[in-house]
């Protein structure tokens, strides 16, 4: 070993001086995070109580709809649809009774019923294809005013018969009622007349007295008045129109043989080719209505 390997071996050792640590962050952007409240502190806080009972979801929506708050324009909506209803559901009761009186009909009164119907549309049809006929005549006629006179003629005796000053014959039936025990009222009598005139009938006679649009009837004692003209029992009937319809009109279920058969009365319907209506009305002056045509 020489003297250079001696003094090094011999002297001591030096060490570095120490140095702070390096600063991950520079001075200016240093952060300053609050200090760190201790959990004792934090358990000495009071905590803030719900103010009521917590509400599911089912009961926030009952809340929100009732009470209601209705407007005005909703309140008047509202009234207007109960009104609609209230009235469908009369309607539908209405027609509910008149189907369970078809309901328990048997199946030749409903088969009458529907060829009744289809004779009153035929007859409506018939009358339609003969105004269209006088229209045509009319507008075709060469002389027209010759044409206009022939049916202004026809016109006045059709109305003739329908006011009861002209007599009138044809096909129709007779129908006579036999009360012995003095229960026909006149109110059957008329749901009789009316029956027939809704069955196409043109000209009635009963007992000898001409029934036209302003007759009357009323209860007078053992018989019934007829525009003041009493009449008793056996009260007989002479209608002049389509026998196949004013027969079927007449025995429907309800109708007014079965009316009068419940109050012990005798009722007999016969067709015929030819009746005879000639009792007569005279014609009345009406004491205010003036014709307005020119």
């Amino acid at each position: 070993m020489n003297e250079h390997e001696h003094d090094a071996s011999t002297r001591p050792a030096v060490s570095r001086p120490r140095t702070a640590p390096e600063d991950p962050h520079p001075a200016g952007l240093r952060r300053e995070l609050p200090a760190e409240v201790p959990a004792a502190a934090r358990e000495d806080v009071p905590q803030e109580e719900p103010a009521g009972p917590v509400l599911t979801g089912r009961q926030r929506l009952v809340q929100g709809l009732w009470p209601p708050r209705l407007t005005r324009a909703q309140l008047i909506v509202a009234m207007l649809l109960f009104g609609l209803g209230f009235g469908l559901a009369v309607q539908v009761a209405s027609h509910g009774e008149g189907d369970s009186a078809l309901r328990g009909a048997r199946q030749e009164d409903l088969v009458r019923i529907l060829d009744e119907l289809d004779d009153r549309t035929e007859r409506l049809e018939d009358e339609k294809r003969g105004l269209e006929k006088q229209r045509d005549e009319l507008e075709n006629s060469s002389d027209q005013a010759e044409e206009a006179r022939k049916q202004t003629i026809e016109k006045e005796r059709q109305l003739g018969v329908l006011a009861g000053t002209v007599a009138a014959q044809g096909p129709g039936i007779t129908m006579a009622i036999e009360d012995t025990n003095g229960t026909v009222e006149a109110n059957m009598l008329l749901d009789a007349i009316q029956e027939l005139r809704a069955a196409g009938a043109e000209a009635i006679q009963v007992n000898g007295v001409r029934v036209v649009a302003g007759t009357y009837l009323t209860d007078s004692g053992n018989g019934v008045d007829v525009d003041g003209n009493k009449i008793t029992a056996p009260y007989r009937f002479k209608v002049i129109g389509k026998p196949q319809d004013l027969e079927p009109a007449l025995h429907i279920p309800g109708g007014v043989v079965q009316t009068l058969e419940k109050e012990q009365a005798t009722v007999t319907v016969e067709r015929s080719t030819k009746i005879v209506v000639d009792a007569l009305r005279a014609a009345e002056r009406p004491d205010y209505a003036r014709s307005s045509s020119r």
